[in-house]
């Protein structure tokens, strides 16, 4: 089954507290499960960063619930592209507090692709490839030195 992906920053709607964003989160987790999509969102307080992941059904329902949601605003897409295969596949969502200059690093990456044809993996020093880097110690499976070899 061929898998896409979607990746885009926002700005907070509102003051969201962390009670707020949890309840946000589980209702994605619910509404992703059922999509079949996986992906992870950055937080720094002010900025969402999300990358979610899935068949091209489930990630164009999930996109759609995002780009009418209300909790944000200035929607900034940063790539909507084909993978290879699911980099966060035990996460129907997480979330992630990060620093705000984390986020503008992450999102001033390539992200016009997320997996480099040739090597089935993301671009060296794109957005895809930090984003992984950064998001590596956070997961269950795999570790800094893992990711690293999965994008070779």
């Amino acid at each position: 089954m061929p898998l896409c992906a979607v990746a885009y920053v926002s700005d907070v709607a509102g003051p969201l507290s962390a009670e707020q964003l949890d309840a946000l989160v589980d209702d994605a987790v619910r509404f992703n499960s059922l999509a079949g999509v996986t992906g992870v969102l950055l937080f720094d307080g002010g900025r969402f960063l999300q990358y979610f992941e899935g068949p091209d059904d489930g990630v164009s329902a999930v996109h759609e619930r995002v780009l009418q949601a209300r909790s944000h605003r200035a929607i900034v897409a940063l790539g909507h592209a084909r993978v290879p295969k699911r980099y966060f596949p035990y996460w129907s969502m997480r979330w992630l507090g990060v620093e705000p200059a984390m986020i503008e690093q992450l999102a001033s990456g390539d992200w016009q692709a997320f997996a480099d044809p040739v090597q089935g993996g993301p671009p060296p020093h794109g957005g895809m490839e930090r984003l992984l880097r950064f998001v590596a110690p956070h997961q269950p499976s795999i570790s800094a030195g893992d990711a690293a070899e999965r994008l070779t």
